[in-house]
């Protein structure tokens, strides 16, 4: 976190933290296998189930989201997998699952599209897959996808729904049971506005019962070893428990805002954006946009398209000198596009401080470039 004031820091991912819950920290440790820890186990498992909307206890691991993107894969059934693609960490999704020596096959848009639902069907229906992998919030782009009806669409062809929901839970909405989700995660430092190093999934009570018939899903992200430690509050390994006083902390605070006012303040800085990027392009006559289509947009981080020719680089270092911190573009998007993240405990009074610094930095820029072609 920056040494500014809170609410400067607007890239998507690591969050800013709010000086209170970093105070959390400081705590003095206690054991992990007693009482004092279990109550409080007991209590941020109340509150992360209100997170994700589910009955099912909420996995807790000492890792970054790509472990637990890891777990997802390991203890799936045996068999090919289908990698729905489009941006750099469903992309990631569809490697780790070649990495654990699974066939997976792609449908891949381009960057900043969505799927079309008829195109995954007809690839569950061409032939056998045991899943579908999928990003909920792709962080690469700022695109949203309906994970409730790829979901549907692969339960109707045999095979179960695993979600990347690392941008999108408690920012975004996700109903895990109600949705019929089958395995899905996230990370402490995106939405939830947490310290990195901690990572949540639910996986449903189909999943585990048939992850037990598996021999090789490994020993640090097994599944059912979770979920036997979950019903005892306590987790498989050594917690970071400094960590869990700020997520304990932070679940009070979430659950007195409630997660639907929630999704709708990460809605409305979303809307904020795109409104914003409309209003300069025409205001000051720069050619910006928004790289996620219209009806596909993540409530927690927006892509911003840059003018030809001008630097995603020297756009951030301009607003960096107004005192705010905004993130790179990524990935194939990294020379043409910077992104806003909209998410945690940002409010809209200073989000939009944020993106008058950054009309403030791409119009004395767009300046330059007009005076160096006069």
């Amino acid at each position: 976190m920056s040494d500014a004031p809170f609410g400067t820091f607007f890239i998507p991912g690591p969050t800013e933290v709010r000086p209170d819950l970093l105070s959390q920290m400081t705590r003095p440790v206690i054991g992990h296998r007693g009482k004092a820890f279990e109550g409080m186990f007991a209590r941020i498992e109340a509150g992360l189930r209100d997170v994700f909307l589910t009955a099912r206890p909420v996995y807790i691991g000492a890792t970054s989201a790509t472990g637990f993107m890891e777990m997802a894969i390991r203890n799936a059934p045996e068999g090919a997998i289908l990698a729905l693609v489009n941006g750099g960490f469903s992309e990631r999704f569809a490697k780790v699952a070649e990495a654990c020596e699974r066939r997976v096959e792609r449908v891949v848009v381009p960057w900043g599209e969505t799927f079309d639902l008829n195109v995954v069907e007809s690839a569950l229906a061409a032939q056998r897959f045991v899943a579908v992998t999928v990003a909920h919030s792709e962080t690469s782009t700022g695109v949203l996808t309906d994970v409730r009806a790829v979901a549907e669409l692969a339960h109707k062809h045999g095979a179960i729904a695993l979600v990347d929901s690392v941008s999108g839970a408690g920012g975004a909405e996700l109903t895990v049971d109600a949705w019929s989700l089958d395995f899905v995660f996230t990370a402490s430092q995106k939405a939830l506005a947490l310290p990195a190093g901690l990572a949540f999934a639910v996986a449903s009570a189909d999943y585990v019962e048939r992850a037990k018939s598996l021999t090789d899903r490994g020993f640090y992200f097994d599944v059912v070893q979770y979920e036997a430690f979950a019903a005892k509050n306590q987790t498989p390994s050594t917690p970071a428990t400094s960590l869990l006083y700020a997520l304990e902390a932070q679940m009070g605070d979430i659950g007195r805002e409630g997660i639907e006012r929630r999704w709708e303040r990460h809605a409305a800085m979303r809307d904020a954006t795109v409104e914003w990027v409309s209003a300069v392009a025409e205001r000051r006559g720069i050619d910006l946009g928004v790289i996620a289509a219209e009806g596909a947009r993540s409530p927690t981080v927006t892509a911003v398209r840059l003018p030809s020719g001008m630097s995603a680089k020297d756009v951030r270092d301009a607003v960096n000198r107004l005192g705010f911190t905004v993130g790179g573009g990524y990935g194939q998007l990294s020379e043409t596009t910077f992104r806003v993240g909209h998410m945690g405990d940002h409010s809209l009074d200073g989000l939009r401080r944020c993106l008058h610094a950054c009309e403030n930095a791409i119009a004395e820029l767009a300046e330059r470039r007009s005076l160096a072609r006069a």
